[in-house]
Formats: C-alpha cells, structure tokens, sequence
C-alpha cells in the first residue's frame, strides 16, 4: 500500500491538444521546481477546438487515463477546449485531483477588475461555449465580459511571429474593441497567448491588467498539492518526461519556444499502447 509520502513522490501530469500547454509546464517550474512532471500532448489529434463536445470529452478521458498508467498524483487539463467541456465529466469519473485552466483565470481576473469590465480573448470554442462568462458570473454576478474569439494568434505563436509588425495589428484589430468598451482586465483565454504579453502590452499601455491563464493555472496547482500535503519533499530539480501522440519536424523548435529551454526525454506514444 502506498504511503502519503509515496503519492506525494509521483508526477504532476499534464495534458493538451498540442503544445501550448507547455506555457503551464513553464510556470510550474517557476513555483514548483522540485516537481516531476509528465506532459502529453495529443498533437496527432490537434486542434480540439474544431472537435464536436463528445470527441473533446473522449479525447480528453483517454489523455487522462494515458498519464494515470504512468503515474500521477494530480493531473492539468491544459487545454482550454478540453477545460471548457471535458473537465466536469473527468472530475466525476476520476478520483485524484483535477484542475482545469477556467477557473483560475476567472477567479484572478474577478480579484483584479475594479470597474467590473472584463474581456476575454481565446480560441472560437472557448468563447462560444461561454464557459469563462458563466464561472466569472458564479462569482460576481454584476461583472460585464466582453468576450471575442482570436483564432488567428494560435498560428501566428506557433510561425513565432510573436513580434511581427503582423502580429501586433492582427492583436489591435481584436483588441481595441475591447479597450472601447473601457475594460479594466483583460484574460488570455489561451495557452499560447502569455507568448503575446510583451506585444499586448504595447497596446494596452499599462491601463488594463493582464490575467495569465498559465501562471494562475500553475499557482492554484501549487495551493491544491500543499493544501492536499502533496508537494514532493525531494530536494533536487524535478524532471520533466514529454510524450507526444505525433513528433512532427518543427515540434521541438515550437515547443522551446514554449519552454524557453531545450526538450529532453521526449517520446512518442499512441494512446493504444
């Protein structure tokens, strides 16, 4: 039988429809260094936004299942399509801990408005499932969102236009709606977007706070685990194991684009195996 300090000892896993799920695997290693951690990303099956409900719920269920053969102690849904529709059904089926990327955001961005005008910027089926409008609403009823879909910045991370002339008038055209409507907070509804924050802030000019969905993510991780006395007591830097449903050719610069730093230990896997 295993042990508190057993469990404690096992990985945190992570999942996602691709690679933007490493921004979380990034700020996890800022406030949890002596983690280990599994990532999967399913990037044969990429996007899940495309993906009807049921299809995202299934993918998500084998993602989870995938990482629990190897060993969790906590898993992130790392994705906001799987978050969006996935994330109540895992809860239900699965007994170890579960956090989405949703609430977090939301929780910090309620903290921080103080005209109670949020926007929300994210992929077309995070915005249109309303997902983030109704946890905001759950926790302060009176708060307007102004919500938009920004599909055009997810290929634009992953070409790393991230400082391209381009970039910064794709962002301004989806943007400067919001600023009209006097938003005081703005969330990035995506795990690719914290690539764009320096480029945001060129537009926003310090009058609207940014909410981070992948540091908020990775600070509620580390609340759940100390508070569930499942902080790993090791003292040396966790180790991170990759696996990837598809290693296509530009994976590995994509992914260090992600990280900021070089990918090892990366394997593919078929959820069959």
């Amino acid at each position: 039988m295993k042990t508190a300090t057993d469990y404690s000892r096992l990985a945190i896993g992570v999942f996602d429809s691709g690679l933007g799920g490493l921004s979380v695997v990034k700020e996890l290693r800022k406030v949890l260094p002596h983690e280990d951690i599994i990532y999967f990303g399913d990037t044969a099956r990429l996007p899940y936004g495309s993906k009807s409900p049921e299809t995202i719920r299934r993918f998500s269920k084998e993602n989870t299942k995938f990482l629990l053969d190897r060993g969790v102690k906590a898993i992130i849904v790392a994705c906001h399509s799987a978050s969006s529709v996935a994330l109540p059904e895992l809860e239900r089926e699965f007994s170890l801990p579960i956090i989405g990327v949703l609430y977090p955001a939301a929780s910090a961005a309620v903290k921080k408005t103080r005209n109670r005008k949020i926007g929300v910027i994210g992929t077309t089926l995070t915005i249109e499932t309303g997902t983030y409008e109704k946890i905001i609403k759950s926790l302060d009823p009176k708060i307007e969102i102004i919500a938009k879909p920004a599909p055009l910045l997810v290929p634009l991370v992953e070409e790393g236009w991230v400082k391209s002339p381009v970039t910064l008038q794709v962002l301004k055209i989806y943007l400067e709606p919001l600023l009209k409507e006097k938003i005081d907070t703005l969330l990035l509804g995506c795990t690719h977007y914290p690539l764009l924050k320096p480029a945001i802030r060129k537009i926003i000019k310090g009058r609207v706070n940014l909410i981070d969905a992948s540091l908020e993510t990775a600070a509620a991780t580390q609340k759940l685990l100390s508070e569930e006395k499942l902080l790993n007591p090791q003292k040396c830097p966790g180790r991170i194991k990759f696996y990837f449903s598809d290693l296509s050719p530009q994976l590995y610069l994509v992914a260090q684009r992600f990280l900021g730093f070089e990918l090892k230990d990366v394997n593919r896997a078929s959820l069959s195996e």
